[in-house]
């Protein structure tokens, strides 16, 4: 059965922009755009350009791309009270922005027509059809945001009707639904909508809900199955209070469980690359857990879990993870049996061979530092070294001899740390100096520069995240902790984890662990120093 299509129109540049802590550039809000239009985005709403210079920017460096597939929106109210649409300043800033598409919000909930702006009920329909029909007759296609629709929907059906009916009189190309407090549940969206679709035309028929309740896919995804085609939101789900809803769970929805078509297969093979993107741009950490694209989407800890899908993924995969651009990974931790263990080193590219002997000594090893605070399944680069340890694929490539690190400080200066270090490689040893802004930063510069003179290659990576956490709190200040690194190089990304009661030490294991796994990846521990 051939898919029946869906429109995607996303508002993450500026809907999604309303969200605690996301703030885009103009220059960024175009990169973004870029990377929409090469997906097959079908509209790309850019901002308000009535709003604020920053919008009225991107607006005019938009006109110097050519969108392949998506049409670029602009977004506004409409006209004011009390004045004509052609003397209104943001119908003229939407004409400005020279988009081919623009969407206008009006007001479908009387609550807000009498009492938030004022006026009757009637001048707000006078609005709504005068500014559509002001923006159809200078060539625009037009999208009406039936804004708070489903809070009128439930206080005053027959007016919120109303305000549809002077958007379609006035020829809107689309009418859009939204709950704007995202307080609407999947049942009485989906009856709203299937009254409202009897009565206009299914193929012009969008939603936008926001996700105060949790509920903003779902209900996407229930307006869609009663009859709507376009679905508004924005990637990561980024937007203001609790967000919108989460364009990369509701096109995998569309796409992979309703047979609705979205994106290509090549596109939608780009999800998982988007929403990081989005992320990084955003300088909002992603988060693990998001379905479809998060990094623990398709992450297994449980031995019977892992146990079966070494024999079918579908055991305990909802989808193939490629399909989204993600990927499986299995989890060690002390819940890990020997299949996890025999996965995992696949997954690692460790041979364990068929040693039973060793597969135990590796589960009992993993059960017994996990019970002191170490935590391998947020650290694989640890992981890696310790089956490399056990197996004897790995020979230490630096030894210990000793360190220390003073920290000093004085009056309201900043604290000043200092490091000294001794190792020693093969025969040779090294005994070095380094300052840091901290104890750690110290350490870390100090063992670099000790390293270095033997393994240049350590200057390719460099550590990107520090974070200390406490294993068991009951202690206070003498308490546990528990040290992770994350490190790259020019390929990859590694984590490390270190646990002790002092914070120095545990982060000198993560920083040996970090170090370690790069020659060991890199295959250095085979030269005459290790």
């Amino acid at each position: 059965m051939e898919a029946q299509r869906v429109f995607i129109y996303d508002t993450t540049l500026r809907d999604g922009t309303h969200g605690e802590k996301i703030n885009f550039s103009a220059e960024e809000k175009l990169r973004i755009a870029q990377r929409l239009d090469e997906l097959g985005f079908h509209y790309i709403e850019g901002g308000w350009p009535g709003s604020n210079p920053k919008d009225v920017r991107f607006f005019e460096m938009a006109k110097g791309f050519s969108f392949r597939h998506a049409r670029l929106t602009a977004f506004g109210s409409t006209r004011k009270p009390g004045i004509r649409p052609e003397n209104c300043r943001n119908l003229r800033a939407l004409l400005r922005a020279e988009t081919p598409a623009v969407a206008i919000f009006g007001k479908s909930w009387n609550l807000h027509v009498t009492e938030i702006l004022g006026i009757p009920l009637e001048e707000n329909l006078e609005m709504i059809r005068d500014s559509i029909a002001f923006l159809k007759a200078r060539g625009k296609e037009v999208i009406f945001d039936a804004e708070h629709f489903f809070d009128g929907w439930r206080h005053n059906p027959a007016y919120s009707l109303e305000t549809l009916k002077a958007a379609r009189d006035a020829e809107a190309d689309w009418i859009v639904l939204c709950d704007t407090n995202g307080g609407a549940l999947p049942h009485d969206l989906t009856a709203a909508v299937q009254k409202v679709a009897a009565l206009f035309p299914l193929d012009r028929l969008g939603i936008h809900v926001h996700n105060d309740c949790g509920l903003a896919v779902a209900n996407t995804l229930a307006a869609v199955h009663a009859g709507a085609v376009m679905v508004q939101g924005t990637v990561n789900g980024y937007g203001e209070r609790c967000g919108n809803a989460d364009l990369t769970s509701v096109i995998g929805n569309l796409q992979l469980k309703m047979n609705r078509a979205c994106l290509s297969e090549a596109s939608l093979r780009q999800l998982t690359n988007l929403s990081y993107y989005v992320s990084e741009v955003a300088n909002v950490r992603p988060l693990p857990f998001r379905p479809f694209v998060g990094r623990s989407a398709f992450a297994h800890k449980g031995g019977v879990h892992v146990s079966a899908l070494a024999k079918n993924p579908l055991a305990y995969e909802h989808i193939r993870p490629e399909w989204v651009g993600n990927r499986q990974r299995v989890l060690v931790s002390d819940l890990a049996g020997k299949s996890s263990i025999a996965f995992k080193a696949k997954e690692l590219g460790i041979d364990l061979g068929d040693n039973e002997a060793v597969n135990r000594k590796i589960v009992w090893e993993i059960k017994r530092l996990e019970d002191q605070g170490f935590q391998f399944d947020a650290a694989d680069g640890s992981l890696a070294l310790l089956m490399k340890k056990i197996t004897g694929a790995f020979k230490e490539p630096f030894t210990l001899q000793c360190f220390s690190v003073t920290n000093g400080k004085t009056r309201n200066n900043p604290s000043l740390c200092q490091a000294t270090i001794k190792i020693s490689v093969g025969n040779e040893e090294e005994l070095t100096a380094a300052e840091g802004n901290g104890p750690v930063n110290a350490l870390d510069h100090a063992l670099r520069k000790a390293l270095t003179k033997f393994y240049p290659q350590i200057n390719e990576m460099h550590l990107i995240d520090f974070k200390v956490r406490i294993v068991e709190g009951s202690e206070g200040t003498a308490a546990r902790v528990k040290v992770l690194l994350d490190s790259r190089d020019g390929e990859e990304v590694w984590s490390t984890i270190g646990v002790s009661e002092n914070i120095i030490e545990a982060s000198w294991q993560a920083l040996v662990d970090s170090i370690q796994y790069k020659l060991s990846k890199d295959k250095l521990n085979k030269n005459d120093h290790a």
